[in-house]
């Protein structure tokens, strides 16, 4: 049986059928002329979301990403070291000398998933800092997600790779040139080592890495240009944070602060979370709160699955690639 027919089958109700009801409102709107953005918090590129979501790169289900600092650097490093990532199933009950142990072998753990530092992050620095340089001596400044698709477009990495390349949600848009946007990229690993590769001198330039206002400005243009009446773009949310309500704020600020009062609203919403509705809480509130922001309109196709992402999201994806 067809995951989407085992699917229908039996997803029927409460979360189930939002998540059937969502993934055919992601298939109608493309079937329809319209893109789609997909935004990444939490750490699904250490979940692996690579194996579900480049396939739906390649397929040309999704047209613009925006993501965290963390799930544009991890899926890198998961390419080049997950020989040596270490998964430890029982990881809440570890003591807190068995996390010390981590530390000192340099086992950066996420939930039940130890990153290596040497083998994933002190790698990667090594190959983008030649990068950060090279631009900073030439007075050049690019977004961090072009100092990756540079260094993976170089193939500087190839011989490193340890798990299938076609699995790398980044290589897969760094083929096509997909547009990414990432909000807050200074909170990551990468982020950290620019700072002090700045502060140490390598890097004279501060903006050599172009910075979030810029990213804004880079999505209101995108925005602007892809945006139709009969082409809307949708929102395909995944997690909350600033993954989701940075670019979801390109609307209201075209619109109120530079009256482009023409440009449609957002086309398409679903948001898989699992964060409770509660006082004051984004990432919890229901997507009908977004109309009052100017974001979402009465008519918007509005879905929310109280899950978890990781469950969730293949599955969606495997329904709109029609699996």
């Amino acid at each position: 049986m067809k995951i989407t027919e085992f699917l229908k089958h039996n997803y029927r109700h409460f979360n189930a059928a939002a998540l059937i009801d969502a993934a055919e409102g992601y298939k109608t709107h493309l079937d329809e002329g319209g893109k789609m953005m997909v935004t990444l918090a939490g750490a699904m590129s250490t979940a692996e979301l690579g194996i579900s979501l480049a396939e739906m790169i390649r397929e040309d289900k999704v047209q613009i990403i925006t993501c965290t600092g963390a799930n544009l650097e991890e899926d890198v490093f998961n390419l080049v070291a997950h020989d040596y990532y270490e998964r430890i199933p029982n990881y809440r009950d570890l003591s807190p000398e068995q996390e010390q142990d981590l530390l000192e072998r340099h086992m950066n753990r996420v939930t039940d998933t130890c990153i290596p530092e040497m083998e994933a992050m002190r790698r990667i620095e090594d190959v983008i800092l030649e990068e950060w340089m090279a631009a900073d001596q030439k007075g050049e400044a690019y977004f961090p997600h072009e100092f990756f698709y540079k260094i993976l477009l170089s193939g500087k990495l190839e011989k490193s790779y340890q798990i299938d390349p076609k699995n790398s949600w980044l290589l897969e848009a760094a083929k096509k040139n997909l547009p990414i946007i990432v909000p807050g990229w200074e909170d990551s690993t990468l982020g950290n080592m620019f700072a002090g590769h700045c502060i140490a001198g390598d890097v004279k330039n501060v903006h050599t890495v172009k910075s979030g206002i810029q990213y804004m400005m880079y999505l209101a243009d995108w925005y602007t240009e892809n945006a139709k009446e009969d082409s809307t773009v949708g929102f395909f949310q995944i997690g909350g944070g600033i993954a989701g309500d940075f670019p979801i704020c390109v609307v209201p600020m075209l619109h109120q602060d530079l009256q482009r009062d023409s440009i449609p609203l957002w086309g398409y919403f679903c948001q898989i979370s699992d964060s409770t509705t509660s006082y004051g809480s984004y990432s919890g509130a229901v997507p009908n709160e977004k109309i009052t922001w100017g974001k979402l309109g009465v008519n918007t196709p509005k879905y929310i699955i109280e899950s978890d992402a990781t469950i969730v999201a293949p599955l969606v994806f495997a329904i709109v690639l029609g699996k």
